[in-house]
């Protein structure tokens, strides 16, 4: 069996804990009835998708957000609405990160966006005094950064390339399916995070994955 040497880890719900129904129902406070319709962990409009690949900025996200879902409102109350589903980072998951940066290649991979990512930097800074992830992880790749996003092929492609890892050393830790069977097609091993579990039910007391 060959060894593993790098984990590739999501962010939102495998290390931030999230709650998408708390962004739905900000929205329909704010009168949208159908937000889930337009934006869910399974899929998503062209909209969200081009914020998440950086083809458009936080200002136009939000009139086009303004103007799609009709709403009269302020820029602050899209931005509060858009980041309520984010929640904390437990300290459990953010001490298995330091053990395990010791012991492997640990980088982070995530779909995320201008507006989110400033908000659970803030959370990141007031809970743990650090930053950045960036003082967390060996390497961090954003969508909107790199303008790529999961599940594309490219994406995990991208960050192998990158890294300069091999597919056979390397393991993917994710809570969607569509993102889990991307990993896998790039020869990625990839571990689903749901059911409840959390990102230790995957690991030993000596940091080795469980099979």
């Amino acid at each position: 069996m060959t060894k593993i040497k790098n984990i590739i880890f999501d962010l939102g719900g495998v290390l931030l804990n999230i709650d998408y129904s708390k962004t739905s129902g900000a929205f329909k406070k704010l009168g949208v009835a159908n937000f889930d319709e337009m934006y869910s962990q399974a899929k998503q409009t062209t909209l969200f998708d081009d914020f998440e690949t950086g083809k458009i900025s936080a200002g136009d996200f939000i009139s086009q957000v303004k103007n799609l879902l009709k709403l009269n409102c302020t820029n602050e109350e899209i931005i509060d609405a858009w980041n309520a589903m984010l929640l904390d980072f437990p300290k459990e998951r953010m001490n298995l990160l330091l053990n395990l940066k010791a012991k492997y290649n640990v980088v982070l991979l995530s779909n995320t966006n201008e507006i989110h990512k400033t908000a659970f930097t803030k959370i990141l800074q007031e809970n743990y005094q650090l930053n950045s992830l960036d003082q967390i992880f060996n390497k961090t790749f954003f969508s909107h950064e790199i303008k790529l996003r999961k599940p594309n092929k490219e994406c995990f492609e991208f960050v192998l390339n990158t890294c300069n890892f091999n597919k056979n050393e390397t393991v993917f830790f994710d809570d969607s399916e569509q993102h889990i069977i991307g990993a896998k097609s790039t020869g990625i091993k990839a571990y689903f995070v749901n059911n409840g579990k959390t990102i230790l039910d995957f690991f030993d007391k000596h940091f080795e994955t469980k099979d």
